[in-house]
């Protein structure tokens, strides 16, 4: 990639967002803008980078201000380091759950039981799992104090 200047139309395009999106990660210290060329925001290439963490974030349930927290992180902020690690936590739970639900799917695509979710095996993916549900609360939020 060039190392020429994205005007704020060509990232909009390219990442997939508004351009008053960008404005609104800019002004949450999500992005920020290399200058201006005449009225319009110009960009280094590496920012849809940044907006490709930023869309995964999103995608994982991460508020703006958690990003823009996390974004400003530094190895000392022992604090965010360890709601960090209990969101990781969180997320390999909710693959796992996503992963079992996506196998289920599958089985009860090909199954011929009647109905489908009384079959014995579409049943035991999520009879094994209830319990451990249960017994950890989602501790999904970074939090911002």
């Amino acid at each position: 990639m060039s190392d020429a200047l994205l005007d704020i139309a060509e990232v909009a395009e390219r990442a997939g967002l508004a351009p008053s999106a960008l404005r609104f990660y800019e002004k949450r210290g999500l992005i920020a803008a290399d200058g201006r060329n005449g009225l319009r925001r110009t960009y280094r290439p590496d920012i849809l980078g940044r907006l490709a963490l930023v869309a995964c974030a999103r995608g994982a349930g991460f508020t703006i201000a958690e990003i823009a927290r996390f974004i400003r992180a530094t190895p000392t902020d022992t604090e965010l380091r360890a709601r960090m690690a209990d969101k990781a936590r969180d997320l390999d739970d909710d693959i796992a759950r996503l992963i079992r639900m996506r196998d289920s799917l599958r089985h009860a695509s090909t199954c011929t039981h009647e109905p489908l979710v009384e079959c014995p095996d579409f049943k035991s993916t999520f009879e094994t799992t209830e319990a451990q549900a249960i017994r950890r609360p989602s501790t999904a939020r970074i939090g911002l104090r």
